[in-house]
């Protein structure tokens, strides 16, 4: 992942956003839109796998499993400027998608920004969340993860991955402020690993070993899930169930 030096602008606009910094956004009715990604499009190749790419700087995402083809979305927002882009740079087999809020994000008292995703669960997936002010809730255990990776701002992650996992796949959550509590399933291997400027963690159903958390059942279960957190989170709860 790249380190979170990087995306400092995104940081402290994420914050802007949260507080407000006293920018007056120009809001309007609030307008809801659905958008749907095909699995199969006419005369594509059939898909192999796939990498989802979200960028939300401020707002609410909600992010499931379950969908019938590749991508539901449904979007509700109050800022035109901020009409979310769906982009589709897929080439042959694999797909590439992106959905991101565009524009200079900045706060607002009034401001609605709502996403509701669901991505199918039989294609294999690379997710990747670049998350700034707000909410997260993302529950993918049903889905064919092949990676995930979540990059925080300034808000709340609620992370679930508690199911069967189907292959081997890494979680990697990096920090910048707020709270993080990732639900893990204890009966697939989980070994677990957070360093760097980690304000507390607190961790339970698993035990730690030579500087890592690992669940007794790691050495055989059929699919393991490989956790690092990293970076400023300030409070991280980690859970297996």
């Amino acid at each position: 992942m790249r380190s979170l030096a990087v995306h400092q602008p995104l940081l402290l606009v994420a914050c802007c956003a949260l507080a407000g910094c006293g920018v007056n956004v120009i809001t309007g009715p609030a307008k809801h839109e659905t958008r749907v990604v095909e699995l199969n499009p006419p005369g594509a190749d059939k898909s192999e796998m796939a990498r989802i790419d979200i960028r939300m700087a401020a707002g609410e995402l909600e992010l499931t499993g379950g969908a019938p083809e590749l991508v539901d979305c449904d979007f509700t927002y109050n800022v035109p400027s901020w009409k979310p882009m769906l982009i589709d740079d897929s080439t042959g087999v694999r797909r590439e998608i992106r959905i991101e809020q565009p524009g200079n994000v900045r706060g607002g008292s009034n401001t609605i920004y709502k996403w509701n995703l669901s991505v199918n669960n039989d294609i294999p997936l690379d997710v990747v969340a670049h998350l700034g002010a707000g909410t997260a809730r993302v529950t993918l255990g049903t889905v064919n993860l092949r990676s995930l990776d979540i990059e925080m701002g300034a808000g709340e992650l609620h992370l679930d991955l508690t199911g069967t996992p189907r292959r081997d796949y890494n979680v990697n959550l990096e920090g910048g402020v707020g709270q993080a509590t990732v639900l893990l399933p204890a009966s697939a291997g989980i070994i677990a690993n957070a360093e760097g400027g980690i304000g507390s963690i607190s961790v339970k159903g698993l035990e730690q070993r030579d500087g890592s958390w690992i669940n007794p059942v790691h050495q055989h279960a059929p699919a393991t899930i490989r956790l690092k957190v990293e970076g400023g989170v300030g409070q991280i709860n980690i859970v297996a169930q």
